[in-house]
């Protein structure tokens, strides 16, 4: 073990200044001892005196204000310093009286401890306290009475009251002075114990005759520097002779009390006999300079010499009492005795429990084993009495970890989470050993602080939204939900689209999401016949650091809307196309004629279609199917029904409302095409039309390609001659396959059948005019025996050579594959 000694007061630099014998007096010892450290200080320091530099003899550096430093007092828990966090000075914050801290005692020293956190370390710091001369010697007495007979001899002893200085050492009472005269001197003897006693010494005769009273004046004086004395008046009555003082039984009476005792219980009774009788053998009992703190404490039965309770004893604050008993008779000579009582202790103190550091609020992603608290318990009792064990309940995940002496941490033995539970009472219970023990609590509320560790989660794993077609931008389509139990911006949810692309454009042009609500809106209107559903991804967002997210599907199922009317493929619409069928005249009723083909660009009742015919010239000959199309004859045909025939068709869909298109179809009835000389009536005035542009265009030209045009014109007309206007030449077919995008050949809906062929030949010289033949699998059709035949002569009968339209009658019996 080292000692270091130094002086760190220094009143100019300090501010504050110390009487000079303070300063010569006044000394610093360091000691180190396994961490420990002391120092010696005078008492009555001013407030904020600096007693030493803790920090660095510690070794302490600047971690001291990190580290909470702090300054912890034992027992009492009055704290008479503390310690200056930025310099790690140790500093005097009360004033420090050793006299009424340690009374007589020889050794006075103060017990401190510093604590620190980040690790927890405990440093207990001893400071002892000398004592400088800053009190006067007192007599108990004011007036020191003596009654003495003038038979007294040469040497007569009478023992004088001794004065108190409540310094220790040498600045307690030194010696004995009284003022000069002719009878009496005085005479002082130290006792083992240092005290000093003093005796009136007589030194001549008394003569009552001449003086009957006498005044003299008794200085106590200490060996402090400078000095202090006392005073007190010895007033001797001269009488007749009382030669027998009083004797104790004992020197000292030694005594046992428990702490608490009742009020008026008897201490211990003194006694004192006198030889002498009458009022020089009569004794009576009186403390002898004793402290305020005892007189409040005892009292003395002046004629018995009982002691009695007559205030709260109490171990903790002073474990034994040494009072001082005085005998005096009538006369007036005393003796003395010593009482010394023991106070035993009781188990009257309940564990006191102090939190010295308390983290709140605790992150909820601390580790477990994390320190969050500190705890002190302290106990005033002693031996077992004061032995405390410390728990906590067991429902909280936390437990008490015992450290240095009566210290524990507080530290957190499980995972927290602040979603399931957000504030701890923890109880924290003390029981001491003492019996019957007692226990107190203390209740520490802690709070768990969020830490976004929770994402926000969808309601459901997926989202639905049916919009009908032709939707308004804007509307809404649906809402999508996520909760995240976190506090405050880390539970904030902001909802966005994920980058996509629908038919190859971003989905931000299909579809928007509000950031706050997650209702998500349609940017543009929808086209069922487009597209019929797709899909967008929804990202959750929080707004904690970093930010946490999950993603959800939006299916958007368009549903359809009765927006397209029926498609008309065949017939050709009219004004493109002049389609003309050629029926027999043997055909039979229910013989299939044509057929009506038609398609819906909407999707199910939307697109199931119907036929009607609306118009024709003779109503009861012919028939259609309702869902087919087909169109057949309802009886068979005869002399009197009229060769041609013109049907209005009309087809329908199921929509609401309904929508609709129609068609006319051309029918022949003939066997022989030479029977109809007006066949040429039926084309349409648009052949003039076209000719007549073909002839202002050959006009225009015909100043550059005259010659040009005359051969063409010659070569046309010479092959015209040379070959005959075969039915199939140039025949052009139209594929009986042939159907719109996005449609589907389903039987029963109007579309093509695969039981039906159809064929549409065009000769070169047809241009708009067109007859079609139809053939079928039914048995109502004609066989194939019954075919018309015209040769090219035939034809030419009938429409001659000019340039009239010419008609191409198609001819395909298709037979079972």
């Amino acid at each position: 073990m080292c000692e270091t000694r130094r002086n760190p007061w220094h009143p100019v630099d300090r501010g504050f200044g110390l009487n000079w014998y303070f300063v010569a007096s006044l000394f610093l010892g360091l000691h180190f001892v396994n961490g420990d450290v002391s120092y010696s200080i005078p008492e009555e320091l001013k407030r904020g005196s600096v007693i030493g530099n803790i920090g660095k003899d510690l070794g302490l550096g600047t971690t001291m204000s990190s580290r909470k430093a702090r300054i912890d007092t034992e027992g009492t828990g009055k704290r008479y310093c503390d310690i200056n966090l930025s310099t790690g000075d140790l500093i005097v914050v009360d004033r420090i009286d050793r006299e009424a801290l340690c009374g007589k005692k020889a050794s006075c020293v103060l017990k401190e401890e510093l604590l620190l956190e980040n690790p927890l370390e405990l440093h207990r710091i001893s400071l002892h306290v000398n004592d400088i001369n800053d009190n006067s010697p007192q007599f108990s007495e004011d007036l020191i009475s003596f009654e003495i007979r003038e038979s007294a001899v040469k040497g007569a002893r009478f023992s004088l009251t001794e004065a108190h200085d409540a310094d220790i050492g040498t600045n307690t009472v030194q010696s004995y002075t009284l003022q000069r005269n002719e009878h009496f001197t005085i005479n002082v003897d130290t006792e083992s114990a240092g005290r000093k006693r003093s005796e009136l010494v007589l030194v001549k005769e008394l003569d009552r005759e001449r003086e009957k009273e006498i005044q003299l004046l008794l200085t106590a004086v200490d060996g402090g520097s400078p000095q202090r004395s006392g005073t007190v008046v010895i007033h001797v009555t001269v009488l007749d002779a009382n030669d027998n003082v009083p004797v104790f039984g004992r020197a000292v009476y030694r005594a046992s009390l428990p702490e608490n005792s009742p009020l008026d219980t008897v201490v211990v009774t003194v006694s004192a006999t006198d030889a002498d009788e009458g009022p020089n053998g009569e004794v009576t009992y009186n403390f002898d300079h004793v402290s305020d703190e005892h007189v409040s404490l005892f009292s003395i039965d002046h004629k018995t010499g009982e002691i009695k309770v007559i205030g709260s004893i109490d171990y903790e604050t002073q474990q034994s009492h040494e009072l001082r008993i005085r005998a005096k008779d009538g006369a007036g000579l005393t003796s003395y005795s010593t009482v010394i009582i023991d106070i035993t202790d009781v188990n009257d103190n309940p564990p006191v429990i102090n939190l010295k550091s308390l983290t709140n609020p605790i992150p909820e992603n601390v580790p477990p084993g994390t320190e969050v608290g500190i705890i002190n318990v302290q106990d005033r009792d002693s031996d077992n009495n004061r032995q405390v064990r410390c728990s906590i309940q067991q429902n909280v995940p936390f437990n008490l970890v015992p450290s240095i002496k009566n210290y524990y941490s507080l530290v957190t033995m499980g995972q927290l989470d602040r979603e399931l539970v957000s504030d701890y009472n923890i109880t924290v219970t003390a029981t001491d050993e003492g019996s019957p023990p007692l226990s107190s609590s203390k209740s520490v509320q802690l709070s768990v602080a969020d830490v976004n560790d929770n994402p926000p989660v969808f309601e459901e794993q997926s989202y639905s939204a049916y919009v009908t077609e032709n939707n308004k931008p804007g509307s809404t389509l649906c809402s999508v939900t996520a909760r995240d139990p976190d506090w405050r911006q880390n539970g904030t949810v902001i909802y966005s689209l994920l980058p996509g692309e629908v038919n190859g454009a971003p989905v931000s042009s299909f579809v928007s999401v509000n950031g706050d609500t997650g209702v998500i809106h349609a940017v543009r209107s929808f086209d069922y016949e487009q597209f019929r559903s797709f899909k967008v991804h929804v990202m959750a967002r929080d707004n904690g650091s970093p930010p946490l997210s999950s993603n959800v599907t939006v299916s958007v199922f368009i549903t359809d809307v009765n927006d397209n009317s029926p498609q008309i493929l065949y017939p050709a619409p009219e004004g493109n196309s002049f389609m003309t069928e050629l029926v027999p005249k043997a055909a039979h009723g229910g013989s299939l004629v044509s057929k009506v083909i038609a398609v819906d660009a909407d999707s199910g009742q939307n697109a199931w279609l119907s036929y009607h015919i609306v118009k024709s010239t003779d109503p009861g000959l012919f028939t259609i199917g309702l869902h087919s199309g087909e169109i057949r004859t309802q009886r068979d045909i005869s002399e009197s029904d009229s060769t041609k025939q013109n049907l209005i068709v009309s087809v329908k869909d199921n929509g609401q409302p309904s929508l609709s298109a129609t068609c006319a179809m051309y029918l022949l009835i003939s066997d022989n095409l030479a029977e109809v000389p007006e066949l040429k009536d039926m084309s349409h005035d648009e052949n003039n039309s076209k000719l007549t542009s073909y002839l202002i265009i050959a006009l225009v030209s015909v100043s550059t390609f005259f010659l040009t045009f005359i051969i063409i014109i010659l070569g046309v007309r010479f092959c015209r001659r040379r070959k005959p206007r075969l039915l199939f030449d140039g025949a052009v077919a139209i594929p009986s396959a042939y159907l719109p995008p996005n449609y589907a050949d389903v039987d029963g809906t109007g579309t093509l059948r695969s039981t039906y062929n159809y064929d549409a030949y065009l000769t070169t010289g047809s241009r708009t005019s067109d007859f079609k033949f139809v053939t079928s699998y039914n048995d109502n059709t004609l066989p194939a025996d019954q075919t018309l035949r015209k040769s090219p002569a035939d034809f030419a009968e009938v429409f001659g050579d000019g340039g009239s339209p010419e008609v191409g009658i198609g001819l395909n019996w298709l037979l079972p594959p």
